[in-house]
């Protein structure tokens, strides 16, 4: 059973990273000290592992399962978990959704099937979402991809997925065109049952709380979850002087982070926390690959422009 069988997905919530030993293994100590850390910034409303930010592409499931168990003994009486669902099939889907169900998870960010990028029927959508939903009562998460790559829903099948999938609770949009994310946070945070909108567009976090999002999941939060925080509460407060000053000390981060090539965004986040003596070191699973130095240096920069390092 959920630990916080009432959480509804809102608020600042850090997707965090997973620490290697130099032979690949998980670093079980490092991962603890790493939840410890992110959980102790002020105004998280939870965090989510088994995701991107977590290198779920490379974890076995048997390791997705550990992963979870260290994070809800270290941080689940207080923190609601979000567990990512990321599969190419459903019923693989629902094998993922029971086992975080049964670990603890208080919600499930579903990823969308790379099987889509070869085209997609709104009723594919729906089947995987509903087969998820058959066997967990979790709130989902529906994670919204760039339209252009194939993976992202049209809108017309994001709102017929929540009609007909009640227990999907928010979406974690990653649409990178801003017309659309507005639109979406209209349309979806106005429905009898609001679906809230938590942005994930950390390049542009400013613009886009702006906008009316009623949350954020980003893995930029494994290492700027107290900012990301402040620059959530400074706009709901309609406090723009302070959220853009937030904004000012953010940026540096962002990018460095969010540059080309983007898959190395949770590697650099890696070496920041190294750069910041909160991670031992950067080590990454293939194929991903460590960073160049020169690469190193302009994260080392950043952090100092941002204030987060001497």
């Amino acid at each position: 059973m959920p630990r916080h069988k009432d959480f509804i997905p809102h608020g600042v919530i850090p997707a965090v990273l997973l620490p290697f030993h130099e032979d690949l293994s998980i670093d079980e100590l490092s991962y603890r000290a790493h939840l410890r850390d992110v959980t102790s910034a002020p105004g998280i409303s939870a965090i989510t592992t088994n995701a991107h930010s977590s290198e779920v592409a490379s974890c076995t499931l048997d390791e997705q399962r550990r992963v979870l168990e260290i994070t809800m003994d270290e941080i689940g009486d207080k923190t609601p978990v979000v567990a990512g669902v990321y599969c190419e099939g459903s019923l693989e889907g629902q094998r993922i959704a029971k086992m975080a169900t049964e670990g603890g998870a208080s919600a499930l960010l579903v990823f969308p099937s790379g099987i889509y990028t070869f085209g997609q029927r709104p009723e594919m959508a729906v089947e995987h979402f509903r087969r998820i939903a058959d066997v967990t009562d979790l709130p989902l998460i529906i994670f919204q991809y760039p339209p252009a790559g194939g993976q992202g829903y049209p809108m017309a099948t994001l709102e017929r997925i929540c009609d007909e999938v009640p227990t999907v609770r928010a979406i974690k949009d990653w649409c990178a065109n801003p017309q659309l994310h507005d639109r979406q946070i209209r349309r979806l945070q106005s429905r009898p049952t609001p679906v809230n909108v938590l942005t994930t567009h950390s390049a542009w976090l400013f613009s886009s709380l702006v906008l009316g999002c009623n949350g954020l999941l980003s893995g930029s939060g494994s290492v700027i979850a107290d900012l990301q925080a402040r620059l959530f509460q400074a706009v709901q407060a309609n406090d723009l002087a302070t959220a853009r000053a937030l904004h000012d000390r953010i940026m540096p981060t962002a990018e460095v982070f969010y540059a080309e090539p983007w898959v190395d965004m949770h590697n650099r986040m890696k070496e920041a926390l190294v750069l910041l003596g909160k991670l031992p070191r950067a080590v990454v699973r293939p194929p991903l690959m460590k960073i160049p130095a020169d690469e190193i240096e302009r994260i080392r920069l950043a952090l100092i422009a941002a204030g987060l390092l001497d």
